[in-house]
């Protein structure tokens, strides 16, 4: 960031150091200084890499295991007599590479579809250049161009001063502060602080009243912003629970299973005569089928199924590991404004010739008035909206967009409800200030129409209009409609009134124009809620979910908005009882409290760190960019698709498209259906490889004893090929397991609490199904293979035998793992279909030339038959292994 002090200096100064007048840049000069400065725009970091998210995707444990073994199968041609293993060798690498690649797709995908969503959220500026006013994509200003500013516009950079008429700007984005700010040219002193530098606008805020002209000082990476950005991009990513999870799980298999190959060789080496290629082979064979090469590429391809789930809801996923996530959030910490409102300001309500209307229809055009809960003709209430009406610089554009502060709007809008005809013509105009506190307008009809705060326009007026009537304003009057502004407030609403008056010199001094007036009534406007967040809220809670809202508005506000959609009003915080907390007590105050009103982002960090030290995983929304930290140190971070700023989206895990939080209760279940799916095919996965390295294991060891002679040398000393456990751990695992991560979720899934933050994905269920399944395959499996052996069949026919039986009694038993979750089952048209094409391809194995690559024959009947009746004494078991299970564990 520059450290020049813009806001201290004359003009002149500023224009000479820029070297730019108030006549603005020439096109050719602007030129220049673009490839000087760059683009006006935040960087988001690194630049996308192909290449290293590729290599990204190696950077396994259990990766480097299987290129050791694969080393190692080529590494056997070094001994004396033995020829590499190529076959091996070839297929381990290009799995491992078509995982890769699979995930390289996934990741630079969700990469580029945040990358589109910053390329689309790029406004124009105006400027001046060449002497006539251009507009041009806000990426392309300069330092030095002279912009102009006008309600509604983003400010492109950061910018000083030059011109100002009425010029008001939003910064929350910025600097947290809710209130709007008004700006002027003039000098301020060097110590200023940001927020209170009126002669400064900046980057990511918004002008939201009156018009103005600055000179640029500052752009992209230069600006307040890119300093809090910069900052950010410094930040280093965190992993997910999930991810840290997976992890663990693939370095416990990793080590489990170098224990295992040391046991087999020890007893090799002591109680057998098998040679070092035997025990070398053997540790292949065990390596390749402890690992679940599949894994990795399912659990991508489930959360890109889940992510691309959730942008159908306008729920855009920045990393996919953050997809399960949400489904362990058991904390949402949500803004009001957009989030739990429609972010549109509506007038409710109308005190008017001494009687309340409400104004029904919402923030559109659309509606009409009621009193007493009768619908009354808007002819009663003709002079107030007319008022309302003129007395405003609210415009709708020829596409219906409304363009100007939003309390504004909200007034024109219920002006149109009364279909008020504004053909009267403004001629003047007292401008609104803080210190006034009100506005006044004059027609062409010599008529002065006032709208302010109720107390600034009360004492302004003398006299109120009743039943069409003028009559003396009297004190109890005035009391009375003080007490009628006070119960409005009471119910969130922000209230304005009105009044006018006939005037005969329309150039008369301000003073004069605004006395003696007549008032007309209040109008009280709400942002309000939206229809559907508070049966939303009720299904986060009934899912265990905690919601709380921290927003940047009064505390009465908080409390009424946060009572319509279901908050607890007791108990509620501002920023600055916040402030006053010890880090002890707020964690305590977090467990109860629900609205947290007057909050800053800082006030939302340390909210965020209280409940994450009482154990919660938290959800966090934010848009404006002091929101970073909370967003980045959350453990999902929300960001807003339509209001956000780009730094909040850069920080975030998940973009909200529409900036609803309905659509992350949606998020939410999606979240948890896809962690129920990420258990069903690592149960799947890790019960049949667990049944893989058995048979190897026992059946070496076992073999060794029964059949010396064979168990000796080369591949004939093994149960089952490297090639064989790749086939099955690939193929007729891997189609039915990328099936599973289709799986529907279950209607109930928002109806049990979020799984708890030390609960690992292997549960005791989980773990006792593994062990299980995998000491039943081993039971009713080798007995066939040694059958098959002792029968004189050849050693290459049972290894056939005990690859198909493993291959069949995988599909069938697949549903005995979805039977646990409740899935019935037809409810997934692609796990059948994948089953099927499984079953398919090893038929073609078998019956096959491929056959002579995978060391196998092709079966008779007699042989299925066989296989089939291992295959029924199997199905009993694991019922008997899912009736015990349902007895010790508690069922979902």
């Amino acid at each position: 960031m520059s450290d020049e002090q813009w806001h201290a200096q004359e003009l002149d100064e500023t224009f000479e150091t820029l070297e730019t007048s108030d006549e603005g840049l020439s096109s050719e000069e602007a030129e220049k200084r673009l490839e000087e400065h760059g683009k006006n725009e935040i960087d988001s970091g690194e630049e996308i890499s192909p290449f290293w998210i590729f290599v990204d995707q190696f950077r396994d444990f259990l990766v480097y295991l299987l290129i050791f073994a694969a080393l190692v199968s080529i590494g056997v041609g070094l001994f004396e007599g033995h020829d590499p293993e190529w076959v091996d060798a070839i297929l381990i690498m290009l799995i491992l590479l078509g995982n890769g690649i699979f995930g390289f797709f996934q990741d630079y995908k969700a990469e580029k579809s945040i990358e589109a969503l910053r390329d689309l959220s790029s406004p124009n500026a105006t400027v001046l250049r060449d002497g006539e006013k251009q507009k041009i994509d806000s990426r392309n200003v300069v330092p030095g161009d002279i912009v102009f500013l006008s309600q509604g516009d983003a400010i492109p950079a950061d910018v000083r001063i030059i011109e100002d008429s009425n010029l008001e700007t939003d910064e929350a984005a910025l600097t947290g502060e809710s209130t709007q700010v008004t700006k002027e040219a003039s000098v301020l002193d060097e110590e200023t602080p940001l927020a209170e530098r009126t002669n400064m606008a900046f980057m990511n805020t918004s002008a939201v009243k009156g018009r103005g002209k600055a000179v640029v000082v500052s752009t992209g990476m230069e600006t307040q912003v890119g300093d809090i950005a910069e900052q950010i991009t410094e930040a280093e990513d965190k992993e997910t629970p999930f991810e840290e999870e997976v992890d663990h799980l693939g370095k416990q298999i990793g080590y489990g299973i170098m224990l295992i190959i040391a046991f087999v060789a020890l007893f090799q080496g002591i109680f057998t005569n098998a040679s070092l290629i035997s025990v070398v082979l053997v540790a292949i064979s065990l390596a390749v089928a402890a690992v679940p090469e599949g894994l990795p590429a399912v659990v991508t391809l489930t959360l890109a199924l889940g992510s691309k789930k959730m942008l159908k809801q306008n729920a855009l996923v920045r990393r996919l590991p953050v997809v399960e996530s949400l489904g362990s959030i058991d904390v949402i910490v949500t803004d009001k404004t957009g989030t739990l409102t429609e972010d549109r300001m509506t007038v409710e309500k109308i005190h008017y010739n001494d009687s309340v209307y409400n104004v029904t229809g919402g923030a559109t055009g659309e509606g009409g008035f009621e009193r007493d809960d009768e619908s009354v003709e808007s002819d009663e209430l003709e002079e107030i909206l007319r008022c309302g009406a003129l007395c405003n610089n609210a415009e709708q554009t020829t596409e219906g967009e409304w363009l100007g502060d939003p309390t504004e709007v909200a007034i024109k809008v219920a002006a149109q409800k009364g279909d008020i005809e504004t053909d009267e013509q403004r001629v003047r105009e007292i401008p609104f200030s803080s210190a006034r506190k009100r506005m006044t307008v004059i027609t062409d009809t010599d008529t002065a129409y006032m709208k302010g705060a109720p107390s600034y326009v009360l004492e302004r007026c003398d006299r109120i209009r009743i039943d069409g009537e003028e009559q003396e304003l009297t004190d109890d009057k005035r009391e009375q409609i003080l007490e009628q502004n006070e119960a409005f407030a009471e119910d969130a609403l922000r209230v304005l009134g009105f009044a006018k008056k006939a005037i005969d010199d329309r150039e008369a001094d301000d003073e004069d124009i605004e006395n003696d007036m007549i008032f007309l009534g209040l109008q009280g406007m709400i942002d309000p809620p939206r229809e559907e967040v508070k049966r939303a809220v009720e299904d986060c809670r009934e899912a265990g979910i905690k919601v709380i809202m921290a927003t940047g508005d009064n505390k009465k506000t908080a409390q009424a908005v946060g009572e319509q959609v279901g908050f607890s009003p007791d108990g509620a915080l501002t920023g600055t009882e916040v402030e006053e907390l010890t880090d002890e007590q707020l964690q305590d105050r977090v467990k109860e409290t629900e609205v947290f009103a007057r909050v800053s982002p800082s006030h939302k960090v340390r909210i965020l760190k209280a409940l994450q030290a009482n154990g919660h995983r938290v959800a966090m929304t934010g848009d404006g960019v002091n929101d970073a930290p909370a967003l980045k140190n959350s453990d999902v971070g929300i960001s807003m698709g339509q209001r956000g700023t780009d730094v909040a989206k850069q920080s975030s895990d998940m973009v909200l498209q529409d900036d609803n939080f309905v659509t992350i209760r949606n998020a939410i279940a999606e979240g948890r259906g896809i962690f129920d799916n990420i258990r069903k095919f690592v149960s799947y996965l890790l019960s049949y490889n667990a049944g893989e390295v058995l048979l190897v294991f026992f059946g070496t060891l076992l073999g060794s004893f029964l059949f010396p002679d064979i168990f000796q040398e080369g591949s004939e000393a093994l149960v089952l090929t490297p090639v064989m456990l790749l086939w099955i751990n690939l193929v007729t695992d891997g189609l039915p397991a990328l099936a599973l991560g289709a799986d529907p979720k279950v209607p109930a899934i928002m109806d049990r609490p979020p799984r708890d933050k030390d609960e690992p994905v292997i549960d005791k269920r989980m773990f006792s199904m593994i062990a299980g399944i995998g000491t039943l395959m081993t039971v009713t499996i080798l007995p066939l293979f040694f059958y098959n052996l002792h029968q004189g069949e050849g050693m290459m026919l049972a290894q056939t035998m005990a690859f198909t039986a493993l291959v069949v009694f995988e599909m069938i038993g697949i549903q005995a793992i979805r039977r646990v979750y409740n899935m019935s089952v037809f409810s997934n048209k692609w796990l059948w279909i994948s089953v099927a094409g499984a079953l398919g391809l090893h038929l073609v194995v078998l019956y096959s030339p491929l056959n002579t690559y995978f060391q196998v024959v092709p079966l008779g009947l007699i042989n299925w038959l066989e296989i089939g009746g291992a295959l029924l004494v199997f199905f009993i078991l694991v019922e008997g292994l899912i009736k015990i299970q349902d007895r010790i564990f508690v069922t979902r």
